[in-house]
């Protein structure tokens, strides 16, 4: 495994992990079971208001190739095939949906002591491109990521950051939409032991000056018990809370109200996740 610079994605994330990661406000549920033979099952469904919808996933690993075909209650397909190492530090995907024939792509990851490399390619005659790079090393990074779109010969995105990242703390800095839209967020690790931590993320909008934020705290009350909080400058508060009530198959409780929302100004939900 490469002990090189993070992804330009994965800039940021740890704090962005905290504040935003397993907050659901429908009713979500799987249930994913797997063989010895390297293959996996893994069914959802999630109710939004009114609308139910679901999805079967089937996976299949062998050696270094990953088989994902997942099929949705709309009757459309999709297939991933994944070699990973194929050449040392190279990851490749393929990725097509049936029936849209226009939604092939390709993605290619690298990774170097240095270095590491995105890039995804649409499987088309005027095809979507995006690349991503950062350089450094695993504590200091920086990046940019660029997508350019060949039938209109335009620019989709630019965006560029730096991330500095420790055992205990990590920060990161984003120039994001296009250069509208300056980000900072930062993670702290206060206790090892039962995940004690607080994160926070602001955001200013260069052209129209307003700023934003929200911070957050995580803390295992034991070991199979996770507690978050999130509170937003807007005024909405955010309670998540994970059990674990046996190994890998969890329930979470989301909450959130928002002031602002006069007619309904709370949130709920729940996601259980089972795998026996």
């Amino acid at each position: 495994m490469s002990k090189g610079p993070a992804p330009f994605l994965n800039l940021g994330k740890r704090a962005k992990d905290l504040l935003y990661k397993d907050y659901n406000f429908d009713q979500k549920f799987s249930l994913s079971t797997s063989s010895s033979s390297g293959l996996g099952l893994t069914a959802t469904g999630v109710k939004i208001n009114e609308d139910f919808i679901g999805d079967i996933r089937t996976q299949h690993k062998s050696g270094r190739t990953t088989v994902d075909v997942i099929i949705d209650s709309d009757s459309k397909v999709s297939t991933t095939v994944t070699i990973d190492e194929a050449l040392t530090g190279l990851k490749t995907s393929f990725t097509f949906k049936v029936p849209d024939h226009k939604s092939g792509k390709l993605d290619l990851q690298y990774n170097h002591n240095r270095f590491a490399l995105n890039s995804t390619v649409g499987l088309t005659s005027t095809p979507m491109v995006e690349l991503a790079a950062t350089i450094g090393t695993s504590e200091i990074s920086v990046g940019a990521e660029v997508g350019f779109d060949s039938t209109s010969a335009s620019v989709t995105k630019y965006n560029s950051g730096i991330g500095y990242n420790k055992s205990d703390f990590s920060a990161a800095l984003l120039l994001a939409d296009k250069g509208e839209t300056l980000r900072a967020s930062y993670i702290h690790l206060f206790n090892p032991t039962n995940g004690a931590a607080v994160a926070a993320e602001v955001t200013h909008k260069l052209k129209t000056k307003e700023n934003y934020f929200t911070i957050g705290s995580s803390h295992a009350l034991d070991s199979s018990t996770l507690l978050k909080t999130r509170f937003s400058n807007s005024g909405k508060v955010g309670l998540l809370c994970q059990h674990e009530w046996r190994p890998k198959s969890l329930v979470t409780l989301s909450a959130e109200y928002d002031p602002k929302v006069v007619r309904s100004p709370s949130r709920f939900g729940v996601a259980v996740s089972l795998k026996p």
